[in-house]
């Protein structure tokens, strides 16, 4: 439980392409925030180039720690603790603001928490006056992951459902790239999709067809492709297919989030990621708890993407439990939701 008079804890996010820094403060809530995306650097390649990323943190990490202490109108010796994302993500991006939170706490004789980057997306609509309880049931859409997951509470989490291949950030992304779409595809290929005429094209619903909860959407990509490959290629034409694979993934995202909260026995939703930020997805899932009698939680569109403020408010619950890393520098590329202690 966070105690209401401790220090502003630090968040640092590194994951993947974009620098979080924040300060959250339990009692005060988020005090300040900045990040840093590195879209325009990876833009020329189509895609993240790991070294490239990993060098830009090195650059903009420390100015943004500044920036925010003094947005906040703190110095370091102000902060109570430092928290970093462990993983998963891009090993040598993690190092990067691994190294950095470590020494910060060294050098501030303060304790540091490594915090799981999903957990931090889990716990993000928790940063709003409107937050849910456990126990509920969230759905993680993101350019590497989607799954749900029951949370029974804080550190105690069942894995439902998970992608079997491409998770729905990432078809966006690949999606958009076969049709000629600049980089990040996916934020284009959802503005393009407004533009599409409706019942044009009609696309699988993945795995839907059948019981359980993990999704695959490798099929649906390939099924566009060929959709692609026979039309005229117009600009009408890659708006229509646009709306038809978006309307494919969220009806299917939809689909099993209904499935989730009927096996879970919940009566609350969580959406987090990026993917979390698609303006149809919102939409439909209100309306689906509207009609069903559930309630839907989202976090702020800022904090659906890579952020430090779900890394701070991740860190500040876990250190108010007891828990910190030791001395060493440990990241986990790799690491499992139900792997993690309760808080």
């Amino acid at each position: 439980m966070l105690v209401e008079n401790s220090k502003p804890v630090l968040g640092v996010e590194s994951s993947c392409d974009e620098t979080g820094v924040a300060l959250y403060q339990p009692g005060r809530g988020l005090l300040a925030h900045a990040l840093y995306s590195q879209v325009a650097l990876h833009a020329e390649y189509g895609g993240v180039v790991p070294e490239l990323a990993s060098r830009d943190h090195v650059r903009k990490l420390m100015p943004l720690v500044h920036q925010v202490l003094d947005e906040a109108g703190l110095t370091a010796a102000d902060l109570g603790g430092v928290a970093y994302t462990a993983g998963p993500g891009l090993v040598g991006a993690l190092l990067v603001g691994a190294s950095a939170a470590r020494a910060m706490a060294w050098a501030l004789e303060v304790p540091a928490i490594g915090v799981h980057h999903m957990e931090g997306h889990l716990l993000a609509p928790l940063l709003e006056e409107n937050a849910p309880e456990p126990p509920f049931v969230a759905l993680l859409v993101s350019g590497g992951h989607s799954m749900l997951v029951a949370v029974e509470a804080i550190g105690r989490y069942r894995i439902l459902g998970d992608t079997l291949d491409d998770a729905a950030g990432e078809a966006f992304d690949k999606t958009a790239k076969l049709m000629g779409l600049p980089y990040p595809g996916g934020p284009a290929l959802a503005r393009l999709a407004g533009e599409g005429r409706e019942g044009m094209f009609r696309f699988p619903r993945p795995m839907t067809d059948r019981p359980g909860l993990d999704m695959s959407f490798s099929g649906l990509k390939t099924q566009v492709l060929l959709a692609w490959q026979g039309s005229d290629q117009s600009d009408q034409t890659r708006a229509d297919i646009a709306r038809a694979f978006q309307e494919a993934i969220v009806e299917t995202l939809v689909i099993k989030c209904r499935r989730a909260l009927a096996e879970a026995g919940a009566k609350r939703l969580v959406i987090a990621g990026g993917v979390g930020a698609n303006r149809l997805l919102r939409a439909q899932l209100a309306e689906a708890g509207e009609k069903e009698g559930f309630r839907t939680y989202f976090p702020r569109l800022e904090f659906c993407t890579d952020n430090g403020a779900m890394i701070a408010l991740a860190g500040a619950i876990r250190l108010a439990a007891g828990q910190q890393q030791g001395p060493s520098i440990e990241v986990r590329p790799r690491w499992s939701l139900e792997a993690l202690p309760a808080a």
